[in-house]
């Protein structure tokens, strides 16, 4: 990932923008007005030309005389000057300095501006915590206190009039088909996002509805729990079958994601064969092509019309785009680009709910930032290793021990090696025929193990989808 500009660095409070515009200022005039740069300095110069050379002399004289009248350049040739000119001169930087204060206090104001619009435009998401609070002392400890786990969740509710479209609102139910627990490694190298299936059965814990009533624990698809209790029932789920801290959340609704598309203007994509989806309002070409916020919604949604229908394949589906979005953010410069990074911003903290450690632009920007020099083959997407619900093909349950081998190696911050499926066999004959295969132990030393490091299913975001 690549550092931003134009996103305030010391974003503190108006103070800081005053901070910003008197910097600037300086930096730019080096003066304040009412004074008087510039006219000491030649009076001074005039004067000791004015002793040199009018020793004796009434020329000399006359010549010092025209030098204290002018800026010091008639002590050279003695030359007549304009009285008026030192006047006028000053009268011009005075109005200089005072513009240049009015530019520079003009820029750090918008600058604030800005920046108190979009912080407003978060959204805190205090009941989670005060839940999570509640159970503090159930939650898995963190092992990595340097490594960042946040749970990503695409809200799937109908409420709201930009949402509406795509569904019944079942009293302003809420759901949630996409879950990713992203995993942002001590070191800020490498980045791993871990997609849950949404029908993966899982145990769910009693959850406090919005209506203040609480749900029986229950063996359920894991989506329920984002139904049942939103954010903190989905967390503290995640938290019971993975073992993983989950140190902070985020969810992005519909509107939110197709801004931020169309903030980058459009995601390319490849496709083999044309789609035609009306659930999904989505009807496109085979080949490559750009999609448009409104399409690449449809894009990561559609699930009958698209290959065999599985979720399985709309995760993959999603992974690739969001790794194709990543890809396109900082191949044209957003992040390094003020007029093309606001409208990005915008989108998403509008449609954007954190929880109280990342509720504001600053919290978000020291995130962004810590992780700016991350490469896009270092920013992995897997999914849960899975398989059919034995008890109904339509679900999913975790295939062990590869599912605890995933999670164990997140919760200490170790290597996850993420390939292709397709070289996934190639790999593993290769770590079978190695004579000293070799791990990554949490502090980046190697070291020989008796097995080599495990493979995952996956892809990372240096490859895009039409490559």
């Amino acid at each position: 990932m690549t550092d931003t500009a134009g996103t305030p660095s010391e974003p503190d409070g108006p103070a800081g923008g005053g901070e910003a515009g008197k910097d600037a200022g300086g930096e730019s005039s080096g003066f304040t007005p009412g004074t008087e740069p510039g006219t000491e300095p030649g009076a001074d110069a005039g004067t000791a030309d004015a002793a040199d050379t009018g020793a004796g002399t009434d020329s000399g004289a006359d010549s010092g005389a025209a030098a204290d009248a002018g800026d010091g350049d008639g002590a050279d040739g003695g030359t007549d000057v304009d009285a008026e000119t030192p006047k006028h001169k000053r009268h011009w930087l005075r109005w200089a300095a005072l513009g240049t204060s009015v530019v520079v206090l003009a820029a750090a104001g918008v600058g604030w501006w800005f920046y108190r619009k979009l912080d407003a435009n978060i959204t805190t998401d205090t009941t989670a915590a005060a839940e999570l609070q509640t159970y503090e002392k159930e939650r898995p400890r963190p092992v990595s206190l340097k490594a960042q786990n946040i749970l990503l969740l695409g809200s799937d509710t109908r409420s709201g009039a930009g949402n509406s479209k795509y569904g019944r609102d079942d009293g302003g139910s809420q759901r949630s088909d996409t879950t990713i627990l992203l995993h942002i490694a001590a070191d800020r190298q490498s980045a791993t996002a871990m997609s849950v299936p949404r029908d993966l059965m899982v145990d769910i814990p009693s959850c406090r509805k919005p209506d203040g009533t609480r749900t029986k624990p229950q063996f359920a698809q894991f989506n329920w729990a984002f139904e049942f209790g939103g954010a903190a029932c989905t967390i503290r789920t995640v938290e019971g079958f993975t073992g993983i801290r989950i140190d902070h959340h985020m969810v992005v609704d519909f509107r939110g994601f197709k801004a931020m598309v169309d903030a980058v203007h459009g995601v390319e994509v490849c496709l083999k064969e044309p789609i035609d989806d009306a659930d999904a309002h989505l009807r496109l070409r085979a080949g490559k092509q750009k999609l448009n916020g409104e399409q690449a919604l449809g894009f990561v949604r559609a699930r009958k019309s698209i290959g065999n229908g599985s979720d399985t394949e709309r995760m993959e589906r999603q992974q690739q785009f969001l790794g194709a979005l990543v890809k396109k953010v900082q191949s044209n410069g957003v992040l390094l680009n003020p007029i093309r990074l606001y409208p990005v911003l915008d989108a998403a903290t509008k449609s954007l709910t954190t929880d109280p450690g990342l509720d504001s632009l600053r919290d978000l920007y020291d995130l962004t930032r810590s992780i700016r020099n991350v490469p896009t083959e270092k920013v992995q997407f897997l999914t849960v290793p899975r398989q059919p619900y034995s008890a109904d093909p339509n679900r999913d349950e975790l295939v062990e021990p590869e599912a605890n081998e995933l999670f164990k190696r997140l919760r200490e911050d170790r290597l996850v090696l993420v390939v292709p499926d397709k070289d996934k066999k190639n790999k593993k004959a290769e770590d079978k025929n190695a004579e000293t295969p070799t791990d990554e132990k949490p502090d980046g030393t190697g070291s020989v193990s008796p097995t080599p490091a495990p493979t995952f299913s996956g892809t990372n975001a240096a490859v895009g989808m039409c490559e």
